[in-house]
């Protein structure tokens, strides 16, 4: 008898226990896996879905057309990789300014950690990219195909024209504005006005055609079709979002006490009377849903705090009368100790709120800071390795430096250069350099001491110091860097 275990094959069928007559044991089929039942969101009027659309606009309109902004005669947000510069306004930041970008992930991070604690998923409910791109997308879907029935009857319905017809120009409709985001994402890395101009002829470069497609064939892809896909399986802010949650954080729920036992009734049937709660058992809260959740089962992990829910209970409450807040944005004490908004408000100021203000204010403090003593260039200095030291006419001893000075400022720049640190050392070749707005330059010079000095100073490596000075001139005052490089004195 063979020991390797018989393979349990995944197929559609539901497994049952089966035996054949004789009492032999029969090969049992496991399904596995479960297609994914499509969701059909329904539209929904009301305060929330306000507040969510004027956030889309917000921030698409930013996207779209911050590009397009001149600043000094150039774009006025520009990542250009090629030359390796980023232009942010009037501020130009160079690679050794990663400071600066790593100081604004963590700015943005603890802001997250904050108003997670305070409201919850705010973030994704009204401003994340998946969000607002899936909001646009079912706006193009609903004007083309119709609301939430149509929809689906449309699925079901056999192809004819009308079918045919709806299905492309929702296609259509998907991928061009998927490509003009994808456009715009490059534009902040390729000057948009030359892009624009490429593409009339299509003439982009290879990376553009890859990025303009990558970045299109996403906003495409997640915002068409993955939807809700991406925020309950792929993002990974919906597994670790309940370490910040506690019982005084804000989110949306249903309130139990108040609405069970829920039941459907006529407006005229007085709720008390017939034993039954406000909750009318009319099932829109799940067909708003963009998850497909009920949050009448409580709080879970799926629910993107976008409060369809709240605006269309809201609108069925004032149906029938009730008071609205069956389902609304409210603590799990304040649920269960009865609180009202201002008490509940009361408790934002705890513990962990508290460290993660601290935290993000001394972070945004030391950033401003930062950026207000910002020396107006930089200077990056580099030993010569091809010829470490040698002795030159007049028996010097010479070390070849390359200096790269980088203009910070929006207007050229005379930058001067000097050397100190080891007896009678001097700098030799071009001590003068002139720098474009916003350019860097690499320049090749040399340090020279005498041989006394060198012999006094023993073999070695020593510590030098150059100094760059900015040139004083109309309105701009003398600045001056120092970096720190080593001498080295042969044997």
């Amino acid at each position: 008898m063979s020991d390797t275990p018989t393979p349990i094959k995944a197929s559609n069928v539901n497994p049952q226990s089966a035996s054949a007559p004789d009492g032999d044991s029969v090969e049992a089929v496991v399904s596995l896996y479960q297609k994914t039942k499509k969701i059909y969101p329904r539209a929904v009027s009301g305060l929330f879905i306000k507040w969510r659309w004027a956030l889309v606009w917000a921030t698409q309109l930013l996207f779209y057309l911050l590009p397009w902004a001149q600043w000094n005669n150039r774009q006025a947000v520009l990542f250009d990789l090629v030359s390796r510069r980023f232009y942010i306004g009037g501020l130009v930041l160079y690679p050794q300014d990663l400071i600066y970008l790593s100081a604004l992930l963590m700015i943005s991070a603890y802001a997250l950690f904050l108003f997670t604690a305070v409201a919850g998923r705010l973030w994704c409910g009204y401003a994340c990219p998946q969000t607002v791109y899936t909001e646009i997308y079912m706006w193009f879907e609903r004007k083309i195909e119709g609301d939430r029935a149509q929809r689906m009857k449309l699925d079901e319905a056999a192809w004819t024209f009308d079918k045919t017809w709806r299905k492309a120009a929702k296609q259509v409709v998907w991928i061009l504005f998927g490509l003009w985001t994808g456009f715009t994402f490059v534009g902040y890395f390729t000057p948009i006005r030359t892009l624009a101009a490429e593409a009339m002829t299509l003439g982009f470069g290879p990376w553009e055609w890859f990025w303009v497609l990558f970045y299109g064939f996403a906003t495409y892809g997640n915002a068409g079709y993955m939807r809700e896909q991406v925020c309950k399986y792929m993002c990974p802010y919906a597994r670790f979002q309940s370490a910040m949650f506690d019982k005084d954080t804000l989110i949306i729920s249903y309130d139990t006490e108040r609405g069970e036992p829920r039941g459907a009734r006529s407006k005229k049937v007085d709720a008390k009377q017939a034993g039954l709660g406000s909750c009318v058992d009319c099932g829109l809260c799940v067909q708003v849903c963009p998850t497909g959740i009920d949050i009448r089962n409580g709080l879970q992990y799926e629910c993107i705090g976008c409060a369809a829910c709240i605006d269309v209970c809201d609108g069925i409450m004032d149906k029938f009368g009730y008071q609205r807040g069956l389902v609304r944005y409210v603590t799990q004490n304040g649920l269960r100790e009865h609180l009202n908004f201002s008490q509940m408000m009361r408790r934002i100021f705890r513990p962990r709120v508290l460290v993660y203000t601290g935290i993000m204010l001394l972070i945004l403090v030391a950033f401003g800071i930062s950026l207000a003593l910002r020396e107006p260039f930089r200077v990056d200095v580099v030993r010569d390795r091809a010829s470490l030291a040698r002795i030159v006419e007049d028996g010097k001893v010479e070390n070849v430096y390359r200096l790269q000075v980088m203009n910070a400022a929006e207007k050229p720049q005379t930058y001067r250069i000097g050397v100190s640190g080891l007896d009678q050392i001097v700098v030799t070749g071009q001590t003068e350099v002139d720098v474009g707005p916003a350019e860097a330059r690499w320049i090749t010079l040399s340090a020279q001491v005498p041989f006394e000095s060198a012999q006094q100073a023993g073999a070695g490596a020593h510590t030098i110091q150059f100094s760059i000075e900015r040139v004083a001139h109309d309105d701009v005052a003398a600045t001056t860097l120092h970096e720190k490089s080593t001498f080295l004195v042969p044997r």
